[in-house]
């Protein structure tokens, strides 16, 4: 008998009707985000928040629901590009008989009462989200046939739209379906076939028309085309302000960075001043595979790596956002935090998986919510006392309500280092003394000691800084073979998750331990250039699978080079980064450097996050060596 064949593990490129992860555009309007896939069609929306059910689920199963809008029988556009310094995109198209150009957005405009689709916890701004999707086409030359599918799916696909007309002028029809009703508005004709509604129509050369879908109250949407132009061209200033408030390096990096700075704004949920992970729920980190996880929440350990970047850009607002949403969050019985929460802050994020979806070139399960939220990871305190130092440092005061965050994160830490736990990662295995873990556990004691003689409590800082130094004294003599900082105590494997010894300051940039653990994971933990997280053959995570390099673990590659001195080899790296970024300059979480495909939840902050900082170590060394000389 002939042995079975053995199944080729599925390759991030192989023919699909799902398009490349990166070739997504992402838009915001810092309450929640859409992806518009290259045809011009909406693939991904939750309404009216990030963390909501989908309306448009194309995204992980082709028959979840989409919105197109582009012309009829063309399907790969000319060129895609955001408006300079917003989330805006432009698609221009060509046909055989003109050319046109496709503006989205959803729009922003000024603050007019209290917002009651998403109420806010912080205090309102100027302008502020107006629950809208907008989408204009302008023909530019000759004529052009424009067709408009709108086909909503609620509930992550499982309710089917329910239409009707409102009027009988045939151009505004509302869609319902599991409680949720949104309103399509637009200057053609409309047409409902089934749970779609369509319309066709031929542009001539200067000739506009637009389509809008609102859940907005009242379902408030654009009266015509230059009601809808005159919000797009709000939101254009709304990005743009925002932007000229951020001090850009003027470096070759500077697009990268202004593109990243937009992305993690875009992120930002501003009823109460949390970042999301990602945009996505289940985009897979192996193609096909079963690593996929829900990231449409808070992480605290990515608060840190936020505050850091917020701060380098001089968006100060911003960051006192983030830290007052970190003070608002209700802690564990034993006063420590949970390691994410719902950008609500609630702490229950029960997870969940949807069957009835195939997902992403069928890589399932679709996952909703995330089973990690109760996971003990000893990581956390560190991340939120490095927030608060940043902060604290950056502001010059250290207010009220964060000190009984300081004294609890302090004394979770001090009880707790010494025990294994589920590392920085998440792993499903085993606990373990993870190096990481410890070494966050340092931070927070280091950091709690600091922020202690800052409030002028010498015996606290005294008490926290002799933890601090009994910590580093465990690490460097448990996890630490061969001169180089392990994953955890029991194994040799390595582990990118130890180059935060660099960049948090564990160990000083000319110290040998340091620089051969740097050395170590750029020549023994990379594929083809690009780092790992780890070795999956070689660390007990409780999933199957090889996963591609994490993108954030190559820029802390780049941050550690600098810090130890290799100034060239972090350039060079950073330039291999920079040259694979989306073309429209994003960033998932992992790369499948095989194919040159992104892979995992996207866009990710994370990502983004972690450039920026690496790109700050950069340009720093080499504006000291403008000035110094050297």
């Amino acid at each position: 008998m002939t042995p079975p064949k053995e199944k080729t593990p599925q390759s991030a490129a192989m023919p699909s009707p799902f398009p490349p992860i990166a070739d997504y555009a992402f838009l915001s309007n810092c309450h929640t985000g859409a992806l518009v896939a290259p045809d011009g069609a909406i693939d991904w929306l939750c309404v009216p928040r990030f963390d909501s059910p989908s309306v448009f689920g194309t995204l992980l199963d082709r028959e979840a629901g989409a919105f197109r809008l582009g012309p009829f029988g063309i399907n790969v556009p000319t060129a895609r590009i955001y408006e300079p310094g917003t989330n805006i995109l432009n698609t221009a198209w060509h046909t055989p008989t003109g050319w046109a150009m496709v503006r989205d957005a959803l729009t922003m405009g000024p603050t007019r009462g209290e917002d009651e689709v998403t109420p806010h916890t912080r205090p309102p701004t100027d302008e502020d989200a107006e629950h809208l999707l907008v989408r204009t086409v302008v023909c530019l030359e000759g004529t052009i046939e424009i067709e408009l599918i709108c086909e909503p799916d609620f509930d992550y696909g499982r309710t089917p739209a329910e239409w009707s007309m409102v009027g009988d002028d045939r151009h505004v029809a509302d869609a319902t379906g599991a409680g949720v009703t949104t309103r399509l508005t637009t200057n053609m004709q409309l047409g409902i076939e089934g749970g779609s509604v369509r319309a066709r129509h031929k542009l001539e050369q200067g000739e506009q028309l637009f389509c809008s879908l609102s859940w907005a109250e009242e379902f408030a949407s654009p009266k015509d085309v230059d009601d809808a132009n005159a919000r797009l061209a709000s939101t254009t200033r709304y990005w743009r302000s925002w932007l000229g408030k951020a001090r850009m390096p003027d470096h070759r990096f500077r697009e990268s960075i202004q593109r990243s700075a937009l992305t993690i704004k875009g992120l930002t949920y501003m009823p109460t001043g949390a970042t999301v992970a990602a945009l996505t729920t289940s985009l897979p980190e192996t193609p096909g595979g079963e690593r996929n996880w829900d990231y449409r929440f808070t992480w605290m350990r990515d608060s840190t790596f936020t505050l850091q970047a917020l701060h380098y850009l001089n968006l100060d607002w911003e960051a006192d956002e983030f830290m007052q949403f970190v003070a608002d969050l209700e802690p564990n019985d034993d006063g420590g935090l949970q390691i994410m929460y719902g950008i609500d802050g609630r702490r229950d994020l029960t997870e969940s998986t949807r069957d009835d979806l195939h997902g992403y070139a069928g890589a399932r399960p679709v996952r909703v919510g995330n089973g990690a939220f109760d996971q003990r990871q000893n990581d956390v305190f560190g991340a939120v006392l490095d927030s608060i130092l940043l902060h604290t440092q950056r502001s010059q005061r250290l207010p009220r309500r964060l000190w009984p965050i300081v004294e609890a994160q302090a004394k979770c830490a001090m009880e707790v280092w010494g025990n294994p736990d589920q590392g920085i990662w998440e792993a499903r295995g085993d606990p373990q003394h993870y190096v990481s873990s410890k070494l966050m556990c340092w931070v927070a004691l280091d950091r709690a000691s600091k922020l202690a003689e800052i409030r002028g409590d010498s015996d606290l800082s005294t008490k926290w800084g002799e933890v601090a130094d009994q910590i580093r004294k465990d690490i460097l003599d448990k996890g630490v073979r061969d001169g180089v900082l392990r994953q955890h105590y029991d194994t040799d494997a390595l582990d990118a998750s130890t180059l935060l010894a660099a960049i948090f300051g564990f160990l000083p940039g000319d110290d040998e331990t340091l620089r051969k653990s740097v050395r170590a994971i750029a020549e023994d933990l990379t594929e083809d250039g690009f780092v790992l997280r780890y070795v999956t053959d070689e660390t007990d995570d409780g999933l199957s699978g090889k996963e591609g390099s994490f993108l954030i673990c190559s820029f802390w590659l780049v941050s550690a080079l600098a810090i130890i001195g290799e100034h060239q080899e972090a350039r060079d790296m950073m330039d291999r980064l920079l040259s694979i970024g989306s073309p429209l300059g994003l960033y998932a979480e992992e790369f499948d450097t095989s194919t040159g495909r992104h892979l995992g939840n996207f866009p990710q902050a994370f990502s983004h996050l972690a450039l920026i900082e690496a790109a700050a170590r950069i340009i720093v060394v080499e504006l000291m060596k403008q000035e110094f000389g050297g």
